[in-house]
């Protein structure tokens, strides 16, 4: 405004008046606040002359004060809020980057050390569920095979078997390969049909029943292979000795082992009952559980696999038990006259 003082030679007032302005309470157009440096530059005494060019700022002023129209580095900003404590180490000494701001490139670390915990805890987790889950489906499977051994081992005494005489009336004019073979095929008949049942069954397939489909094949195929390993002892002329129990004891651990027995070497029914038959057993029946697992294929698949696995199966054991049965053979005619086999006294229920 023309006539008016500049701002250049206008008088600094006191931080602590309040500022009035010509002409109202606004400041005039064209007007503008004095800078850092002209407020640090110091007021002249009463009797100074004036020489129209207003007081000078200190060099110490004007290098410290900011150019107009810049806002302070992020160094000089205190980030602390007004009235709160100086930060402190943790040996007591003030910490000299608390008042720093914070680093773009330390954030974005610690940012990725908290995301890496976190995934790091849910891995941990996911680890600890999966093995507790392992663990309970391992214990689980132990003891439904801890039960189908138990089963095994009361089902044996319950098998019918027939003496070598009934086998002679039965097929009159054969020797003991020729019985023997007869036998075989049978038995690897009877197991195929298993089989084929167990598959069929399965023909839709329903993940809870599974397991129950696995026993009842393994139980089926085992109830025939003791039978015929037990009738296979009879033809070769190696019956164990000791009662039904203990006979039946003898053949579980001919069908776990896969061999013929040693009548030489007769073994208690209570040290068999106690740990390494029902350990051979298991092992058996796991691996019988196995190599069964294809007769659940669904579609009519399993059934045709389940009867061309169990009759090869059946026809593995039948060659074994046979090959151990020939090397202590005896004849017929050297044969003292034996009792008759004692018989179930409901084996029906078996399906026999």
């Amino acid at each position: 405004m023309a006539g008016d003082t500049p701002s250049r030679k206008r008088r600094l007032r006191l931080p602590g008046r309040p500022k009035t302005y010509k002409g109202g309470p606004g400041p005039a157009e064209g007007a503008h606040e004095a800078s850092e440096a002209e407020r640090a530059a110091p007021l002249p005494s009463p009797g100074a002359p004036d020489d129209g060019r207003g007081p000078s700022a200190s060099p110490e002023a004007v290098a410290e004060a900011p150019e107009p129209g810049t806002a302070p580095l992020p160094a000089e900003r205190d980030t602390r809020t007004p009235g709160a404590p100086a930060a402190v180490a943790r040996d007591g000494r003030p910490d000299a980057e608390a008042g720093r701001p914070a680093d773009p490139a330390r954030t974005r670390l610690d940012r990725l050390r908290t995301e890496a915990t976190r995934i790091g805890a849910v891995r941990r987790g996911v680890t600890e569920s999966v093995r507790h889950g392992v663990k309970r489906g391992g214990e689980s499977a132990k003891a439904g095979i801890g039960l189908l051994a138990d089963r095994l081992i009361d089902l044996a005494p319950r098998i019918p078997v027939r003496d070598l005489a009934t086998l002679r009336r039965q097929f009159p004019g054969l020797g003991p390969e020729e019985i023997a073979d007869k036998l075989v095929a049978g038995a690897a008949n009877a197991s195929s049909t298993v089989g084929a049942g167990v598959g069929a069954a399965a023909m839709l397939p329903v993940p809870p029943a599974m397991p129950a489909e696995l026993a009842a094949e393994i139980t089926g195929v085992a109830a025939v292979e003791l039978k015929l390993i037990a009738e296979l002892h009879e033809v070769y002329g190696l019956r164990p000795l000791g009662r039904l129990t203990q006979r039946s004891v003898a053949y579980l651990t001919a069908w776990a082992e896969e061999r013929g027995i040693d009548p030489t070497k007769p073994t208690t029914v209570n040290a068999a009952l106690g740990g390494q038959l029902k350990r051979e057993l298991r092992q058996q029946i796991m691996k019988r559980m196995v190599r069964n697992l294809p007769n659940l294929a669904p579609f009519m698949v399993g059934a045709a696999v389940g009867a061309v696995m169990n009759r090869r199966d059946t026809k593995k054991l039948a060659a074994h038990v046979r090959k151990d049965l020939r090397a202590r053979q005896v004849r017929w005619e050297d044969l003292p006259e034996l009792p008759a086999l004692d018989q179930p006294e409901n084996p029906k229920e078996l399906g026999f």
